[in-house]
């Protein structure tokens, strides 16, 4: 039997395996016994040196349309196989209930912190960031934080013990210095981010936590903005009916400084009249002196607060420590 005359039966005898093959090691034997390098198609090609110059052509262009054809059966076969695996192996009830899949959520305390950014945003705001690793400067320095103050105290700021004693940021009061001297006034900014202090971890206190800053400065600004910007925020936190009152304190960034109370249905519950929520104050004319705006032309406030202290007095919270804990039973009910 002439070369030619194999190229069919060994086609057909080939398609019939491929079409025979119930799994995928099947399918793989069939796949080198006749289009593999050992091949008997391959062998084929390897005996066109024998046959005539007016045979080769004919041989190859047969072999080539019969090689085609096995290598569709081939992919339709492992098609056909992959199929039959993903289908159930028994029969599938489609009355039964399905299976609810469990969706994801925000965490607590970003959820808390998106509904602070929208507050702020109503009122033209815009966000700011800086980096948590800060140098003592733009920490303390240009706050006008004193040389023998506790804060700076290694006690207190977890310090890098490399060249220039970098430091954890404390707060992100840092921020405002950095953006005021890229950004002329007007500016209004707040800065939510993670912080960090020496603090023992117990129900109210935890290494590091999350707290927003805000800041506005420009020309006029009064007591009575930093007031009305301070009342509407809270109210649209912790309900419409919040009073906020505010009491005398001392800050070294800010002066006048205070501190911020509140008072609603929740520091009723927990037998409060009034409950401290923040601190704030004009920005203080040497922080304007250092940033070179000349604090006769210009003016500000700022306050800062813990976004953990409001979720927890949202959520009816009563341990910082839960937020960090990654249990999923506490994290699901927000």
């Amino acid at each position: 039997m002439s070369l030619l005359d194999e190229i069919d039966p060994l086609k057909a005898e080939a398609l019939a395996e491929l079409n025979a093959a119930t799994d995928q090691a099947t399918l793989d034997r069939a796949k080198g016994t006749w289009l593999g390098p050992q091949g008997r198609f391959t062998g084929l090609m390897k005996q066109m040196g024998s046959l005539t110059k007016e045979e080769r052509p004919l041989a190859g262009k047969a072999i080539n349309a019969a090689k085609g054809e096995l290598e569709a059966a081939l992919q339709a076969a492992r098609d056909r196989i992959e199929l039959a695996s993903a289908a159930p192996t028994e029969p599938t009830d489609f009355t039964a209930p399905g299976r609810r899949r469990r969706l994801g959520k925000l965490h607590p305390l970003t959820q808390v912190t998106e509904d602070i950014v929208k507050s702020f945003r109503k009122l033209g705001f815009v966000v700011a960031d800086g980096p948590e690793i800060e140098d003592e400067y733009h920490c303390f320095d240009a706050l006008n934080t004193p040389a023998d103050h506790p804060a700076r105290d290694a006690q207190d700021t977890f310090y890098v013990e490399t060249a220039g004693r970098p430091l954890l940021r404390t707060h992100t009061s840092s921020v405002q210095i950095r953006v005021l001297k890229e950004q002329r006034p007007p500016v209004r900014i707040i800065v939510p981010g993670r912080v960090y202090r020496r603090d023992t971890a117990d129900a109210t206190h935890n290494p590091t936590f999350h707290q927003v800053e805000g800041l506005y400065v420009d020309k006029g600004v009064t007591v009575s903005d930093l007031k009305g910007t301070v009342e509407f925020v809270f109210r649209e936190l912790m309900g419409p009916k919040t009073q906020i009152r505010f009491r005398p304190h001392y800050f070294s960034y800010t002066e006048p400084s205070f501190e911020i109370d509140f008072a609603n249905s929740l520091t009723r519950k927990m037998g409060k009249d009034w409950l401290e929520i923040a601190g704030c104050g004009m920005v203080h004319p040497a922080v304007l002196e250092e940033v070179g705006l000349d604090p006769e032309e210009w003016s500000g406030w700022a306050f800062g607060f813990g976004i953990e202290r409001i979720a927890m007095l949202r959520y009816g919270i009563n341990d910082i420590r839960l937020f960090y804990e990654n249990d999923t039973r506490f994290l699901r009910q927000f």
